[in-house]
């Protein structure tokens, strides 16, 4: 095709055609990537404990495409009966907490102990361009180089909801590939938060000194979830400051009601980046299991768990089924623009939808 820069009435422009078959290397051949696997195959590579094809998995659970969906949800089911093994502990805190450096240097003491490792990030994506960062495994550099650990970052891509109950099926695939330690970090904001403590044994907050928040007893509803509080950043001359904390956190929890595990949350105090009463923090969430699993709220809470993860999924399907039917999203818009000229109110134009859809 010639170029119209080449015709005369464009004086000093001139296009030169291309060359045919550009090419780097005339020896080069491109191999075709496999990327696709049979179910037989998922089933036996995750069960093998094969990373390659974990990861895979994992990307089928969070693919929007239909096809993917029932692939992926085939593979959960298969994966069942090898899962409910491990112990999962989710870690919150406010943002700068210190949460990624202390999940480095925790999974560093676990994997000490011949444990594997599945670190699960929930990372927040930016409402303009729907982007997310990823970037919590540059901060676990020691996990990182461990062929014993799995790091996968999730986005919640705006949907909180959708990532924390994908978050959940990759326990299960991370659990029958032999992991049994699972760590869930939160986005630290939000509700992220109620989110990850419906998936989790052991519900970690991590606190910093200083902030203010201990002298407001900081947010009840996360403070009443947590098992374990501890204050991060106890070393040089932060350490009495850390200790301060410790104290006001410890007579704040003594104004909530009592768990309805018969656990007392504890307040510790620690160093991730020197790796300093890290012992101290792990002994008391084995602690926290022995006592749960011996009277018998470890199963409670896991039954618990299910049944509320049930609902959920209800709740998103038929929210999906609602804005995905066909009348729907033709009239959607209609009642919209009725709703916004005051012809109808959003109570009726709701009801209209609903009764649209059910017929």
């Amino acid at each position: 095709m010639e170029h119209p820069e080449n015709n005369a009435e464009y004086k000093g422009l001139k296009v030169n055609k291309g060359v045919s078959a550009p090419t780097v290397n005339p020896y080069f051949k491109r191999i075709p990537r496999q990327n696709k696997y049979t179910l037989s195959e998922y089933i036996d590579g995750i069960l093998k404990g094969n990373i390659t094809i974990l990861s895979q998995a994992v990307t089928l659970i969070e693919s929007a495409k239909h096809e993917h969906q029932l692939l992926a949800q085939e593979i959960i089911e298969k994966c069942l009966p090898h899962t409910g093994k491990s112990v999962r502990i989710g870690f919150t805190g406010i943002p700068g907490a210190g949460k990624s450096t202390s999940i480095d240097t925790f999974g560093m003491h676990v994997i000490k102990q011949g444990h594997k490792l599945a670190v699960l990030a929930i990372d927040p994506s930016s409402e303009r361009s729907k982007g997310s960062i990823l970037g919590d495994k540059t901060r676990m550099e020691a996990l990182s180089r461990e062929k014993n650990v799995f790091i996968r970052p999730s986005p919640t891509a705006g949907s909180l909801g959708g990532v924390a109950r994908k978050t959940r099926e990759t326990i299960i695939l991370c659990e029958a590939a032999g992991f049994d330690t699972v760590f869930v970090e939160t986005v630290g904001v939000g509700q992220s938060e109620t989110a990850v403590h419906s998936m989790v044994d052991f519900f970690l907050l991590i606190q910093l000194a200083g902030t203010g928040d201990e002298l407001q007893g900081i947010k009840r509803g996360i403070m009443e979830m947590a098992d374990g509080i501890v204050i991060n950043k106890a070393d040089g001359d932060n350490i009495e400051r850390t200790n301060m904390a410790a104290a006001n956190f410890r007579n704040a929890l003594h104004l909530f009601p009592p768990t309805d595990s018969g656990w007392i949350p504890k307040v510790l105090t620690y160093s991730g980046y020197y790796a300093i009463g890290i012992r101290e923090v792990w002994d008391m969430i084995n602690e926290y299991i022995v006592f749960t699993k011996g009277n018998g709220y470890f199963e409670k809470k896991r039954n618990e768990q299910a049944k509320y993860w049930m609902y959920e999924s209800i709740n998103d399907i038929l929210r999906n089924t609602f804005y995905n039917h066909p009348e729907v999203k033709t009239q959607l818009p209609i009642m919209e623009q009725k709703m916004l000229h005051n012809e109808i109110s959003s109570f009726v134009a709701a009801r209209y939808m609903i009764d649209l859809f059910l017929k």
